[in-house]
């Protein structure tokens, strides 16, 4: 972005515009009342770019705005914040470089509280075996999918049943335009 220091939001489970979720422009009114010197949705999904000019205060910032939310429209859900060079980091990193099998239909990145300590075996898998979680490591799950029985898996319910805590999902390509849009 332009100012500050940039951070993403992703809101679990919001749409923009859809019942009991905000609108774009809420969204992004509720991110600057609550004091982001810039603030712009990406995509419907809930997903939002900010900046902050003191970056220690940025999780503060993000609570303001999800009262702000809740008081504007109703809206519960839990967001989880990753500044822009994390992501940038993760994308470098690759995570997925070798999970580049045929059968695989989706590489997605999950978030939750990087605060919850988990002890779980890895990978996991989902029961159907459409959804395998390969790494998790500070609040953020990378897994793969693949079509089974006509079914292609999802990792939120996975990581959600597994971790016992909230989970928002991301497509991989989805990380990868966002911080594409922002370089």
């Amino acid at each position: 972005m332009r100012s500050g220091t940039d951070y993403v939001a992703f809101f679990r489970n919001v749409n923009l515009g859809q019942r009991g979720g905000p609108t774009k422009a809420q969204l992004e009114r509720a991110f600057r009342q609550a004091g982001a010197a810039t603030a712009a949705s990406f995509l419907s999904n809930g997903t939002l770019i900010f900046s902050v000019w003191d970056e220690s205060r940025h999780q503060a910032l993000v609570q303001r705005a999800r009262r702000i939310l809740q008081e504007w429209c109703g809206l519960q859900e839990p967001a989880f914040c990753r500044s822009l060079q994390h992501l940038g980091d993760l994308i470098w990193g690759d995570p997925f470089a070798e999970h580049d099998a045929p059968a695989i239909a989706g590489r997605f990145v999950s978030f939750f509280d990087p605060s919850i300590a988990n002890a779980i075996a890895l990978p996991l898998e989902s029961k159907t075996g459409d959804c395998t979680v390969f790494q998790i490591v500070a609040g953020d799950a990378f897994s793969v999918t693949q079509r089974v029985a006509g079914r292609t898996g999802y990792p939120t319910p996975v990581l959600e049943r597994a971790l016992k805590t909230p989970v928002t999902t991301r497509g991989w390509e989805t990380i990868r335009r966002l911080v594409s849009r922002c370089a």
